[in-house]
Order: C-alpha cells, then structure tokens, then sequence
C-alpha cells in the first residue's frame, strides 16, 4: 500500500492569540469551513492549549492552493499568525474520527 500524499500547513500564533482573536474568529472558522466543503481541506485544529498554533491538512497537488488559503485566511491577514510552513505529508495510517 502506497502511503496516501497530502500537504501539511503549520501556523504558528503570535503572542496571546485567546485574547486577540475574537473580532477575526468565526471569519476563520468560516474560511475553514469553505475549504473543507470544497474538498480541499482534510483536517484542521489548534494545537496547544491554549492554542500555540494549528496544523491543517490539504488534499491538493500543488503548493499554490495551500499558499492560497494562507493569504485569504483573516487570521493571516490580521497578523495573528507568526509563522506559516507547508511540507508534503505522506500518511501511511489512518482511520474515520468519531462517528465518521
């Protein structure tokens, strides 16, 4: 068995990111959302807690679309995200989370 290929974005936080994202929040979760129901978008959570940064994973072939979704991200935007790296993500196992 081949090991499935995706790409892996990382976010790293700024500083008392809890206490500065309430006014861009449910804009990210709503770009996030967008992304899953295109397909493009695998997984997606914080890390830490609290949060220190948050790791995604992409369905897609090519860097460009990863880098799209960091440059339309209002956290990105706001300045809320430190630090940003994508890197090819070979999944060799998984199983459905939860109920899935």
């Amino acid at each position: 068995m081949s090991p499935r290929r995706l790409l892996a974005l990382g976010y790293e936080y700024v500083p008392h990111i809890v206490e500065r994202r309430p006014p861009f929040r449910e804009a990210h979760l709503a770009h996030i959302r967008s992304w899953h129901e295109r397909g493009e978008l695998v997984i997606a959570g914080a890390l830490g807690d609290p949060p220190v940064g948050a790791l995604f994973g992409f369905d897609v072939a090519d860097r460009a679309t990863v880098e799209e979704f960091v440059a339309t991200d209002p956290y990105v935007v706001a300045g809320l995200v430190a630090s940003t790296r994508i890197e090819p993500w070979a999944i060799v196992a998984h199983r459905p989370l939860g109920d899935e």
